[in-house]
C-alpha cells in the first residue's frame, strides 16, 4: 500500500481546524505538519468538561452520584452495607466531596492521559512502522481527533437540565451512546460495551486518520496500530473490572 498523500494548501485559522475536524479531517490534520498548537480544543475541552460537572452537581448532586457508583459495584456495595451506619456515612461522604473535585478538573487528567497516548502511538509508529512523526505532532492529533467526545458531554448537560436521566445517572457512562450504557448488573459487559460508542468511534476514525497523515503511512496500516491498542485497552479493562468489581 502507498504512503497516505499530504495535499499542499492555504494555512488554517484555529477556528477553521476545529470546524475542519468534523468536516474534512484531512485538512486539519495535515495543517498539523504546520503547527502543533492544540490550545483552542483545549479550551473547548475544558469549558464542555466544567459545565457537565456543573449540571451533575446541581441536577443530580454528588452524594447520588457517589450512592449509585457503589450500587453498580456488587463488591464494594457489600462492602460498605457491612460497615456501622456512621462510618458507612463517612466513607461516602468523602467519596462524594472526592467525586466532586476530580469530576470539576477532569481535564487535567485528560491531558495526563493524552500525554501517555501520544508517547505510546510516537514510539509505535517510529518504532514500528519507521516514521517520522513528532511527539508535539502525534499530542496534537489526539486532541482535536477527541473532539467528538464532546458531544457527550453536551447531551449530559441537555439531558439534565431537561430532568432526564436524573434518578439513575451513571457519572461513568451518562448518555446512551454505547452499548454499554444498555447493560445492567453485568459490570465487565458493561465496561466492554462502553468501547463500543458513537462519539468514541467517531474520535476513533478520526485518530487514524490524522495518524495515517502526519507518520505518512497508509490507512491500513495507521488503523492496524490503533486498533492493536485499542482492543488491548479494552480487554485489560475488561478484564481489571471483572476482577474487582
Amino acid at each position: 500500500m502507498t504512503d497516505a498523500v499530504v495535499p499542499a494548501g492555504e494555512p488554517l485559522s484555529q477556528v477553521e481546524r476545529v470546524v475542519d475536524v468534523f468536516i474534512a479531517p484531512s485538512k486539519t490534520f495535515t495543517d498539523i505538519l504546520r503547527s502543533t498548537n492544540w490550545l483552542l480544543p483545549f479550551l473547548i475541552m475544558v469549558v464542555f468538561m466544567v459545565g457537565a460537572a456543573f449540571a451533575i452537581d446541581k441536577k443530580v448532586g454528588f452524594d447520588a452520584v457517589a450512592e449509585q457508583q457503589i450500587a453498580k459495584m456488587p463488591a464494594q456495595a457489600e462492602r460498605m452495607e457491612q460497615l456501622p451506619p456512621a462510618d458507612r456515612a463517612v466513607q461516602m461522604h468523602a467519596r462524594a466531596v472526592g467525586t466532586r473535585y476530580v469530576t470539576y478538573v477532569f481535564f487535567i487528567f485528560v491531558l495526563a492521559i493524552v500525554a501517555i497516548e501520544a508517547l505510546v502511538l510516537w514510539g509505535s509508529f517510529n518504532f514500528g512502522l519507521g516514521a517520522q512523526t513528532k511527539y508535539g505532532q502525534v499530542f496534537a492529533v489526539i486532541m482535536f481527533a477527541g473532539m467528538p467526545r464532546l458531544f457527550v458531554s453536551s447531551l449530559t448537560m441537555i439531558l439534565l437540565y431537561a430532568g432526564v436521566g436524573i434518578d439513575n445517572f451513571d457519572l461513568n457512562n451518562p448518555v446512551g451512546t454505547n452499548i454499554g450504557y444498555f447493560i445492567q448488573d453485568h459490570p465487565a459487559l458493561k465496561v466492554a460495551g462502553s468501547f463500543f460508542d458513537v462519539f468514541g468511534l467517531w474520535s476513533l476514525a478520526l485518530l487514524i486518520i490524522g495518524m495515517a497523515i502526519i507518520s505518512r503511512k497508509s490507512i491500513g496500516q495507521a488503523a492496524t496500530v490503533i486498533l492493536g491498542w485499542w482492543i488491548l485497552v479494552l480487554l485489560l479493562s475488561t478484564g481489571f473490572t471483572a476482577a474487582f468489581s
